[in-house]
């Protein structure tokens, strides 16, 4: 069994890489979803946001969440130290549970940020330029330029992640040239 980690930049195309992934059969393992899992049905990691943060009774918002912690590195920390250990549990419980399979893939777009290398066989980054990434963050969720810059800063740069991958799936030639790039890959696992 390989463990393989996907990792990027918000909008540089993880998602579709994942999706790739998982329409030719492959388990890939969302931690974002699992990081949305905490904070929705894990009472330990609700209970804990609510209190950090002073957020009112009822469903924690995501995005006035976000809003905190894009602008307060230390907040940023602090959720992260929340949600982290339930995300990084479950995904070891994921992987020991189908380590009969020959390839599971980890989605964590804050792999590297996370130091969560050690969860890997090997690393892949999905790369994109970041004008381009700009442009495809302010589209996708329909905010201004300085909030899309905001949000990547928040996060290492791609062209760190590219220099630290083991892999990289380069996303700025199209669709057709990204999916061959993932079936040089799956045949050459």
């Amino acid at each position: 069994m390989k463990v393989l980690g996907i990792t990027g930049s918000i909008a540089t195309g993880k998602s579709t890489v994942t999706n790739y992934l998982k329409q030719r059969g492959y388990l890939v393992v969302d931690s974002d979803k699992l990081a949305y899992d905490a904070l929705t049905i894990d009472e330990v990691c609700i209970k804990q946001t609510k209190n950090r943060f002073d957020l009112p009774a009822g469903p924690i918002d995501r995005k006035a969440l976000g809003r905190i912690i894009f602008n307060d590195k230390q907040a940023k920390k602090d959720l992260e130290a929340i949600i982290h250990p339930y995300v990084i549990k479950k995904m070891q419980e994921i992987i020991v549970f189908n380590q009969h399979l020959d390839l599971i893939f980890l989605d964590i777009p804050l792999l590297f940020e996370s130091n969560l290398e050690y969860l890997c066989d090997a690393v892949i980054v999905v790369y994109l330029k970041e004008d381009e990434e700009i442009k495809r963050l302010m589209k996708r969720d329909n905010i201004d330029e300085d909030y899309a810059r905001l949000i990547i800063g928040n996060q290492m740069s791609i062209e760190e992640k590219k220099m630290r991958a083991d892999i990289v799936l380069d996303n700025n030639q199209g669709l057709d040239e990204l999916y061959q790039q993932i079936e040089t890959l799956l045949k050459g696992r």
